[in-house]
C-alpha cells in the first residue's frame, strides 16, 4: 500500500529519523489489557498494521509545524507497536497524548522561560496542564509504555539488557530485547551492588525509578531498548563497536568482585562516551 507524501516532511525512506531519540519500550501480552481495549489490539494486529517509530515521529512533527502549534494531541492515539514472541502477541501502545503531557512537564524543567515561551506559548501550556489534571483525575493509574531519551541513552537503561541480546543491522536498527523477568532480575541485582558501593548514588536512584515503572507491567512482558534516531546520528564504526550494555555489566561485576578502581574506569569511560553524544543537543 502506497502512502501520499507529506508536503511538510521528508519521507521515512529518504530522511533520517528525527529527533535523534532513543526509546525504552514495554510490550505487554493481550491478557494484560482490559476489554474493550484487548479486542481493539487483537483486531489491530489482525489488520496487519505495522507503523514504525518514524511514522510516529512524522505524525508528531505535523503538530509542531502547524499554526497555531499543537503541543498535545486532542485525542489519544489508537496505534501501537506489536511483536510476536513464541506465538504470543505483545503490544506496546503509543499513548502519544499522555507522553505529550509528560514531555511538556520535562520541557518546563529543562529550558529557560524565554525559549520555552517562543516554542510553546504560555496559554497553550496552561491549557495542556489543565487538561492533564482533569484527565489524571479520571485515570489515576495511567502510565506510558514508552520512555524517550533525546540525544542520549540513559545509562541505567543498559542495566536491563545483556550484550548477547544486542541486535544490530547497519542502517536499519540497533536494539536489545529481553523478557521482563530477566530485566527485573538484572535491575535488582545491580541495585544491590550499587547501594553497597560509594559514588554510584545517582545511578542507583535512577534504577529505583525505572524499577518502579517496570513493576506496573505484566510479568510476561518484553522490554526493548531501541537506539532509534541515534542510529543516524552516530558514525557507523562507532555503532558497530558499541557494547554499552556489556560495558556497564562489566563495571558492575567489578564492583561486585571488590575492584572499585576497575569499576570506576569502566563506568567513567562509558559515561564520557555518552556525555559527548548528549552534548550534541546544544550544538548549532
Amino acid at each position: 500500500m502506497s502512502e501520499t507524501p507529506d508536503p511538510l516532511l521528508p519521507s521515512a525512506r529518504s530522511a533520517p529519523a528525527v529527533p535523534y531519540a532513543s526509546y525504552l519500550r514495554v510490550y505487554e501480552p493481550l491478557t494484560a489489557f482490559p476489554e474493550p481495549e484487548r479486542a481493539h489490539w487483537a483486531e489491530y494486529a489482525r489488520r496487519g498494521v505495522c507503523p514504525t517509530a518514524q511514522d510516529e515521529l512524522r505524525r508528531s512533527l505535523r503538530d509542531v509545524v502547524r499554526v497555531p502549534v499543537v503541543g498535545v494531541p486532542a485525542h489519544e492515539s489508537a496505534d501501537a507497536f506489536t511483536a510476536e514472541v513464541d506465538g504470543t502477541l505483545l503490544v506496546c501502545p503509543w499513548r502519544t497524548r499522555l507522553r505529550g503531557w509528560l514531555a511538556l512537564q520535562e520541557l518546563a524543567e529543562s529550558f529557560p522561560r524565554p525559549v520555552l515561551d517562543a516554542a510553546l506559548p504560555p496559554a497553550l501550556r496552561r491549557q495542556a496542564a489543565e487538561d492533564y489534571e482533569r484527565w489524571r483525575e479520571r485515570n489515576p493509574d495511567a502510565r506510558p509504555w514508552i520512555r524517550t531519551g533525546v540525544w542520549q541513552i540513559p545509562l541505567r537503561w543498559f542495566v536491563l539488557v545483556a550484550d548477547e541480546e544486542r541486535d544490530y543491522v547497519p542502517g536499519e536498527r540497533l536494539r536489545y530485547r529481553t523478557p521482563m523477568v530477566q530485566a527485573r532480575r538484572r535491575l535488582a541485582r545491580a541495585l544491590r551492588t550499587l547501594r553497597e558501593a560509594e559514588g554510584y548514588g545517582m545511578l542507583a536512584e535512577g534504577l529505583v525509578e525505572v524499577g518502579s515503572w517496570l513493576e506496573e507491567f505484566h510479568p510476561r512482558s518484553m522490554v526493548e531498548l531501541d537506539y532509534g534516531g541515534l542510529l543516524h546520528a552516530l558514525p557507523a564504526d562507532r555503532l558497530a563497536a558499541d557494547r554499552s550494555a556489556g560495558d556497564l555489566a562489566a563495571g558492575i561485576a567489578a564492583l561486585r568482585a571488590g575492584d572499585p578502581a576497575r569499576a570506576s574506569e569502566v563506568y567513567g569511560d562509558l559515561a564520557e562516551r555518552w556525555r559527548a553524544v548528549r552534548e550534541r543537543l546544544f550544538a548549532n
